[in-house]
């Protein structure tokens, strides 16, 4: 056993790194939350880009949702070992930021990987939805909600709706005019004369810019949540260490 000067000397040590990741673990518990956020509004964002095709989901935010689920659990539980002062606690949530570590790391580079793939799916999903457009339908009002939002029109532009079976009786679907226009039914029959009064921009090249913004700050996240896991490794086997070392208990 240590000699009690050297145990003194070592108290104020362990309840200095106690601060530290209490600190952490709490900064820790708000990125979980700060996840959960994020996972919850990317399912609002990309169900509706991913409803125009009901055979192609993502499920990257129920991943991420699930996460941030727990993280805020294991977020708890780091406060709760270090108020404890149990080593072998504090050593299982040094175990778990590690595993978070590396899966986050994973996921920030998966995520630059595949996005080629997913603009790809995108791009064939939102085609097939243009062809079979019928504006009755959930896949027809996906298309509607993005031309609106995103102000733009067909895939490439609005000669894309030319082509299809919905042009024939109907024209271009109203959810292409611009903001300051009131298109007629007439104009939007003619194929002339709807150039003018709808948007120009493709939807495809919009859609894709808005998720690679997306992936982008979701990439940037995981990536600094992970080197964040680090601190929080060492903080937790430093104090892990400490305590066992000089047989600290808390009173």
């Amino acid at each position: 056993m240590s000699p009690p000067s050297r145990r003194l000397q070592t108290k104020p040590v362990i309840t200095c790194l106690k601060t530290f990741l209490i600190s952490y673990s709490l900064i820790f518990w708000f990125t979980g939350v700060i996840l959960l956020a994020v996972g919850v509004w990317g399912k609002v964002s990309l169900e509706t880009y991913f409803s125009l095709d009901s055979e192609k989901r993502t499920n990257a935010p129920y991943v991420i949702i699930g996460t941030g689920a727990i993280i805020v659990i294991f977020g708890l539980f780091g406060c709760f070992a270090t108020c404890r002062g149990s080593p072998w606690m504090l050593k299982l949530y040094a175990m778990f930021l590690t595993l978070v570590f590396l899966a986050e790391l994973v996921a920030g580079i998966s995520g630059f990987i595949f996005r080629h793939e997913i603009k790809a799916v995108l791009g064939e999903t939102f085609d097939k939805a243009v062809t079979n457009y019928n504006g009755t339908d959930s896949q027809s009002t996906a298309v509607d909600i993005i031309q609106r939002t995103l102000h733009c029109c067909g895939v490439r532009n609005y000669t894309d709706w030319v082509e299809t079976a919905y042009f024939k009786d109907h024209g271009v679907p109203a959810s292409c005019c611009k903001d300051n226009v009131k298109c007629s039914e007439e104009t939007l029959k003619d194929p002339l004369k709807v150039a003018a009064e709808v948007n120009n921009q493709g939807c495809f090249a919009q859609v894709t810019q808005v998720m690679e913004d997306n992936l982008g700050i979701i990439a940037g996240i995981s990536f600094g949540i992970a080197f964040f896991q680090l601190v929080g490794i060492f903080l937790a086997c430093c104090l892990s260490r400490y305590i066992t070392n000089n047989q600290y208990e808390m009173v």
